[in-house]
């Protein structure tokens, strides 16, 4: 039997990983904050040696945009130095490193989808640390599946639960509409990693629904799939500032995957009804 330690179990990818291996034959070993402090090398290998994992799924990260900027060292801590010791700890205990990476390594400057063979050029805080999580992931772990992902929602706060609370509250938003990305499910990816888990396809992959929408648009197939009658009002990011630069289009091409594997992903449109019909 398989032994999986995920880290950052609560949030929604890693509650999205349990779902999905919950009828596998494997002892999963959640950990969050309370249980593991990622950042601590000598306790994450202590802690691997003592519960011997086979695989280890990265879910754990700093996520809060905005707050990276003001928060770089953290940040860094989290999505950077606490990945490298998780790599650090697989590779003494021969683990498969699963690791999750972001689309805020690209600019954004790009018109035609990113694939694993595009140059990276994070904007800010962010993308700058998961970046860096990706190349001590690469340096320390011998093997590794990076995935890069974006535009997450699933069992926790995200994007679709607040456009449906704000709609409820005031009839109309206001969502930016010259930011393109492709939405994609907590559920669909941890799928894609349960389709990677036990082979040896080791490497850098994308990995998010298939087609691609702007944030407003986004919104709009909320409501529309809600049955809300909700306006929405298309801003253009400078109309909407945050302290963070945001790619204007990081849409990604799941390259690696298609060239490696069968698996594929819902179209964004599909898998967003069937989270709204079972959320």
């Amino acid at each position: 039997m398989r032994r999986i330690l995920v880290t950052g179990c609560n949030g929604q990818l890693g509650r999205a990983i349990n779902e999905e291996y919950k009828t596998d034959d494997v002892t999963l070993i959640n950990t969050d904050v309370a249980e593991l402090d990622i950042t601590d090398v000598a306790q994450v290998v202590a802690f691997a040696e003592k519960e011997q994992p086979d695989v280890i799924i990265n879910c754990a990260a700093h996520t809060n945009v905005n707050a990276c900027e003001s928060e770089f060292d953290l940040a860094f801590r989290i999505n950077a130095i606490g990945p490298r010791n998780l790599s650090i700890a697989a590779r003494k205990v021969g683990a498969k490193m699963i690791h999750v990476s972001t689309d805020y390594v690209f600019d954004g400057s790009a018109s035609e989808p990113y694939t694993e063979l595009s140059p990276v050029c994070p904007l800010g805080a962010y993308g700058k640390t998961k970046l860096a999580g990706e190349e001590f992931v690469k340096q320390f772990s011998d093997k590794f599946y990076i995935v890069r992902t974006a535009w997450l929602y699933g069992d926790g706060k995200n994007f679709v639960k607040t456009m449906l609370s704000l709609g409820k509250e005031r009839g109309e938003v206001g969502v930016v509409c010259d930011q393109i990305g492709s939405p994609t499910s907590a559920k669909e990816l941890a799928k894609m990693i349960h389709a990677l888990e036990p082979t040896e396809n080791y490497g850098l992959y994308h990995g998010t629904c298939e087609g691609f929408c702007s944030w407003a648009e986004f919104a709009e197939k909320i409501f529309e799939f809600a049955g809300m009658d909700v306006k929405v009002n298309h801003l253009t990011t400078d109309q909407y500032p945050t302290p963070a630069k945001r790619p204007a289009y990081s849409v990604l091409d799941n390259y690696m995957l298609r060239m490696t594997t069968d698996f594929t992903f819902a179209q964004w449109e599909d898998a967003l009804r069937e989270y709204m019909i079972n959320n």
